[in-house]
């Protein structure tokens, strides 16, 4: 089992990675769109759609376009252009989440975050 602690120490990280257990992730965000994994059916599918939103990065370069498009026809994955959201347009201050505070809240108080994440209080 990870430490996510020792591995941020290790890795030279101002702060310790997020560490979740691969099949408790049911969505993934990145900057290219949104990963539906709940939806996925099996792990070959959910890896498809993590590459389909992983951009320029060695699973990103992975992606099928053909399996892509069917991912995102059958809501699994979604770009911007599919939310209604022009890419130049798709910017932090559409995200519903305004701080780590939001988080907290939103989670009923069963997120708590580590001391160190103070400084990201809020973006």
């Amino acid at each position: 089992m990870f430490d996510a602690i020792a591995v941020g120490k290790k890795s030279d990280m101002p702060i310790a990675p997020v560490m979740i257990y691969g099949d408790d992730v049911t969505h993934v965000v990145t900057q290219e769109g949104i990963a539906y994994l709940h939806a996925a059916e099996g792990v070959d599918e959910r890896r498809a759609a993590l590459a389909a939103v992983a951009g320029v990065t060695p699973i990103g370069m992975r992606a099928d376009p053909a399996k892509t498009a069917e991912l995102r026809r059958r809501g699994i994955v979604a770009y911007p252009e599919d939310l209604g959201v022009r890419r130049g347009e798709a910017k932090r201050s559409l995200l519903a989440a305004r701080s780590i505070d939001d988080l907290v809240a939103w989670s009923g108080g069963l997120y708590a975050p580590p001391a160190r994440f103070r400084s990201f209080r809020s973006w």
